[in-house]
């Protein structure tokens, strides 16, 4: 079992600053609007060779007007009861308030180890200050500053000590990553949280409600991988705040570090600029790629709409149209699992490996029926094929005059190769050189 450690506080005492400083990453959006980070925020750490998963939690309210105050403090109730130990932050700038109090019986209801830190403790004066959070009857206060890192050295050393065991290397590392993409409210926390069981995204029918990538382990068709729930990607003109902005970058971060990415669309829209331009985003980072066209219950079905919708978006789709299209509700669980199943196929399909002899005896029979156009009096002949040791399907085709082929030409040798040896939603890279 992993150890967790999770961040916890009323809003805006800087709990998403302390989240980037121990994971070495601005994963965790920071603003000086309370109420920005709204759901649990997975990162990975390590302290004196000890690693650990840290959550960062919406700050805790009660008695606001926050359409969201419910849905985050169940967030940070279901992150109180992940953890084994938990970092309680207060403020020094703000001193004890009714709030940190009210919060402390909570998180003493749950009976784990608590270390409370006293945050931007970062003079003299205001590490006197930290002394009247001992009032909280949590046990020992650590002033600390989570934006210059002062004091947390301490506070990371107590915290170790309470493990129950070391956790050496990130075991997430070699996982398949599969990334939830899409414009906002096609369904992607939803779809995460039917697959799992549980409420790990908040959802509701405001659009934009995930602004954080979240990700989650998962087990299917007897496979491990990490679910990455992002935030919806919507057209820079349409993106007004920063939060959001901040939103999109992390999206796109998100697919940079992904194996595959579902991209989700509302079949009542269908195939917009927008999707078009996250599934080319995808390809250009040479990631898997699976459209999943959610809401599919709610279009009026004749005989042929599923062939007619699906000709319409390869259509559109134009050299992409090698990407699996999946119908899906996430409301009705219809084909939600074949979603999943498709992805993984996809993530084999992008580490498939085509043996040299089999490329040659195939490809260039086809070869041979469709020469390479001869160009200024020049026949190219190719004269050998090989796939290289590449993450992602890479092919050489070693030829005489290799600046000489042009891109029509390329497309027939990759439908060839998609053809005959699959690659279904993993784009393929072709490189020609003398030989």
């Amino acid at each position: 079992m992993a150890n967790i450690v999770a961040i916890v506080g009323r809003p805006n005492v800087g709990k998403s600053t302390l989240f980037n400083r121990l994971v070495e990453r601005r994963d965790a959006i920071m603003d000086d609007e309370s109420g920005v980070t709204r759901d649990r925020h997975y990162g990975f750490a390590e302290w004196t060779g000890k690693s650990f998963t840290v959550i960062d939690t919406g700050g805790y309210v009660h008695g606001s007007e926050d359409v969201f105050e419910e849905a985050i403090r169940n967030q940070v109730m279901q992150a109180l009861k992940e953890a084994n130990v938990i970092i309680f932050m207060a403020d020094c700038d703000g001193g004890l308030t009714d709030l940190d109090k009210d919060f402390a019986h909570v998180v003493r209801t749950v009976n784990k180890p608590v270390l409370v830190a006293g945050n931007k403790a970062d003079t003299n004066e205001k590490i006197q200050h930290a002394v009247e959070f001992y009032e909280l009857g949590l046990g020992e206060v650590y002033p600390i500053s989570s934006a210059t890192g002062s004091g947390t050295g301490d506070l990371l050393d107590e915290v170790v000590k309470h493990f129950r065991e070391d956790d050496l290397e990130n075991p997430e590392d070699e996982l398949p990553k599969i990334a939830i993409m899409g414009r906002p409210n096609v369904g992607k926390s939803s779809f995460v949280n039917m697959l799992i069981g549980e409420e790990r995204s908040i959802v509701t029918d405001i659009a934009g409600t995930t602004r954080d990538s979240i990700n989650t382990r998962y087990n299917m068709f007897g496979k491990d991988f990490l679910l990455i729930d992002t935030a919806g990607v919507r057209k820079k003109a349409k993106v007004k705040e920063d939060i959001e902005f901040y939103s999109v970058i992390r999206s796109i971060r998100s697919l940079q570090n992904s194996d595959i990415s579902i991209v989700m669309i509302d079949a009542q829209n269908g195939l917009e600029s927008q999707d078009i331009n996250l599934i080319n985003l995808a390809v250009k980072y040479r990631k898997g790629v699976v459209l999943l066209v959610n809401k599919w219950d709610l279009l009026e079905k004749e005989q042929n709409t599923a062939s007619e919708f699906r000709q319409k978006i390869r259509e559109r789709l134009g050299t992409l149209n090698y990407i699996p299209i999946i119908f899906t509700s996430v409301l009705t669980k219809q084909r939600i699992f074949k979603a999943i199943e498709t992805a993984i196929a996809v993530y084999n399909e992008r580490y498939k490996k085509v043996p040299t002899s089999e490329l040659n005896n195939i490809l260039l029979r086809e070869i041979d029926k469709f020469k390479p156009p001869a160009y200024r009096g020049k026949h190219i002949k190719i004269k050998y094929i090989t796939q290289l040791p590449t993450k992602t399907p890479t092919f050489a085709f070693f030829c005489n005059f290799p600046k000489y082929i042009k891109q029509p030409y390329m497309r027939y040798l990759e439908n060839k190769l998609r053809a005959n040896f699959g690659f279904d939603g993993v784009p393929i890279k072709l490189v020609f050189r003398e030989k």
